[in-house]
């Protein structure tokens, strides 16, 4: 199930590939891993599946590299995509969460045709696929809820910060934006703190530290329309993202079902493992039908 995929450029990248049939290939946040998957994953494998979650660069069980360039998006991207055609996962949906909606947008931005569907959680998708705005509008306009994008951008302060204490910055992370704190059992808790004090937490930190540089590398598809089958789970209690960001987006994503989940914050597919499963079965369904 979990193994090891060396691309070509070096990078590897660690899977957890279970089941067979049409491919299904899940995408972590931050600060999360692909165990963030692991409700998910035998039930997708056991409604008829290929499900494979990844670690991202910088994160769980694979490559870390130091320099900050390396985590823009473009090569995130290229990561995916080289992943996929190793592993000859065709015609796949891709399903994303927080950073990994972000990295699932701009696949499809950038290889439209690769994909049959698409389920974001919590992310819309409004004409830019790298997801935030560029850091001096967010200093401006948008510090009260993305305030922490702005600490996250200087390498050193938040890195240390977990160095010092990673209970105390992994469990504010994970409890303060969720709508019941303690979602995570103590040994769920645990599986996330030894990955990131084994692989630090620069690497996963360095993906908002390309805020800018992945505007300047995508510029050119502002406004870009998302053809493919999406849908969006819109939990209903995320503080940073709220479902009513969803509205108004058929506008670029025309092919589009929303299905709210309810008693949610913004780890949705681990706070209602059941609600997100039941959602991506019966969206899978309808594509196969």
């Amino acid at each position: 199930m979990e193994r090891v995929v060396t691309l070509s450029t070096g990078i590897e990248i660690a899977v957890d590939d279970v089941g067979s049939g049409p491919a299904v290939v899940l995408i972590h946040g931050w600060p999360e891993t692909k165990y963030s998957w692991r409700h998910q994953l035998p039930v997708l494998a056991g409604a008829g599946y290929r499900a494979v979650a990844l670690d991202c660069r910088g994160y769980g069980g694979s490559s870390k590299p130091a320099d900050a360039a390396s985590y823009g998006l473009p090569k995130v991207v290229a990561d995916l995509m080289e992943l996929l055609d190793v592993e000859r996962l065709d015609d796949p949906v891709l399903v994303g969460h927080d950073w990994g909606s972000i990295v699932m947008w701009t696949a499809a931005v950038l290889h439209p045709d690769r994909f049959r569907a698409l389920v974001s959680l919590n992310v819309p998708y409004r004409g830019w696929c790298v997801g935030f705005p560029r850091t001096d509008y967010i200093r401006e306009h948008l510090a009260d809820r993305f305030g922490y994008v702005l600490y996250f951008q200087e390498p050193g302060p938040a890195d240390q910060s977990f160095a010092a204490d990673p209970d105390k910055f992994l469990g504010g992370v994970y409890s303060s934006i969720a709508k019941d704190p303690s979602f995570l059992a103590p040994e769920e808790f645990a599986v996330y703190r030894e990955a990131f004090v084994g692989g630090g937490m620069t690497g996963p930190l360095s993906y908002y530290r390309n805020i800018d540089a992945n505007h300047d590398a995508l510029a050119r598809f502002e406004n870009a329309v998302i053809e493919a089958p999406t849908l969006v789970l819109a939990a209903d209690s995320d503080p940073v993202l709220p479902a009513e960001l969803i509205d108004g987006m058929d506008r670029w994503v025309p092919n589009l079902s929303v299905v709210p989940v309810s008693d949610s914050g913004h780890w949705t597919q681990q706070e209602q493992p059941e609600q997100v499963s039941v959602a991506l079965i019966e969206f899978l369904g309808g594509l196969r039908s």
